[in-house]
């Protein structure tokens, strides 16, 4: 008796596996080297970090960031910040808010939203100190950030509201449009 499969009867063109030609990746273009702009996003980000002692935990692809200090027991202090790298002025404007809050100091102002408050203004004086460009977007950006940090203070049981912060009650209000 012949034991015989399947395989064994279908004629040999047919069983014999092609080998497959390896997958070629396409070549990735060489980055482009950063224009003037991108320079001086940079020069800044290495100045600020420097300046303050920080050190960039995450660059964030959102707009959104974080800053916050770590005490270790041997009395060191680690100062963090996420955020995303400046690439254009609303990726700065949110990188200097994040590094302002290191520069006027944690729990300097309270309540927190004056901080936020302190935070965003350290922010926007960096951007015209260095003939950064403060678009219609960033002043959205800050002022929505701070409406809603007055919200939050108010649903935390904040009684009064400090003076500076009188002006994020309100809905946005294009200064194009005063």
């Amino acid at each position: 008796m012949i034991n015989l499969t399947l395989w064994d009867l279908l004629p040999a063109f047919v069983r014999k596996a092609r080998p497959k030609a390896p997958r070629r990746r396409p070549a990735r273009p060489e980055p482009k080297p950063p224009g003037p702009a991108q320079r001086a996003y940079d020069a800044m980000v290495a100045e600020l970090l420097a300046q303050y002692g920080l050190r960039v935990r995450k660059w964030r692809s959102t707009m959104s960031g974080i800053a916050w200090e770590v005490y270790y027991a041997d009395g060191r202090t680690a100062r963090l910040i996420e955020a995303p790298r400046p690439k254009g002025p609303m990726s700065a404007a949110i990188f200097l808010h994040e590094v302002g809050h290191h520069a006027i100091g944690f729990h300097t102002y309270k309540p927190r939203c004056l901080e936020e408050f302190h935070a965003w203004a350290w922010a926007i004086a960096q951007m015209e100190l260095r003939g950064l460009n403060i678009t219609e977007r960033v002043r959205k950006r800050m002022h929505d950030s701070l409406h809603y940090a007055i919200g939050k203070a108010r649903r935390r049981g904040l009684r009064e509201l400090p003076a500076e912060l009188a002006p994020f009650v309100n809905s946005w209000r294009s200064i194009a449009t005063d």
